[in-house]
């Protein structure tokens, strides 16, 4: 069964079954909310949405970089290494970010795929266990598959070029 058969609303299908799972601990909620997040939601737009933050936090770890570096006595004679060696550095903070959001949209994936809901019912972390409905099964694999894939996709990318950089930058700075 998908939305459109349930009204067009995905949250419909899941409203029809009972669900002892709290609502905000559900697969597809989790989604919403990551969705709804301003940090997360930048792989899962346009291009643009992921490169500009990307972009800005780089900028942003450049000039502590720069700092940093300056303070080896063979980088302050040679500019053009104390700026590679600054600039590759500064290629830290958006691999952070990007690992934090892959964590992130992993495991909403994994809850997606899941056959059985992980919820904890009272807060007192006592751990109970829902399997999940055919119809939220079928639901969820496809957001998993047509929503959240692509977003991990593209995050996996972003994350190997700048890794390349990285390593591309450090091996300049010796190279020179």
């Amino acid at each position: 069964m998908n939305a459109e058969a349930a009204g067009g609303d995905p949250g419909q299908v899941q409203a029809a079954i009972p669900c002892p799972v709290p609502p905000e601990q559900r697969p597809l909620r989790e989604y919403e909310q990551l969705l709804r997040s301003w940090f997360f939601v930048w792989p899962a737009g346009q291009a643009r949405a992921l490169f500009k933050p990307l972009l800005i936090s780089w900028l942003l770890a450049l000039a502590p970089s720069l700092l940093v570096s300056s303070g080896s006595l063979s980088l302050r004679h040679d500019p053009v290494r104390l700026l590679l060696a600054a600039a590759a550095a500064a290629l830290l903070l958006p691999l952070f970010l990007l690992l934090r959001q892959w964590l992130g949209w992993t495991y909403v994936q994994r809850r997606l795929v899941a056959i059985e809901v992980d919820y904890e019912e009272s807060g007192w972390y006592d751990g109970q266990t829902w399997q999940k409905p055919l119809a939220w099964r079928q639901q969820d694999l496809l957001v998993a598959t047509h929503q959240v894939a692509p977003v991990l996709q593209r995050l996996q990318r972003v994350i190997l070029f700048t890794l390349a950089l990285l390593l591309g930058g450090t091996g300049l700075c010796q190279a020179f």
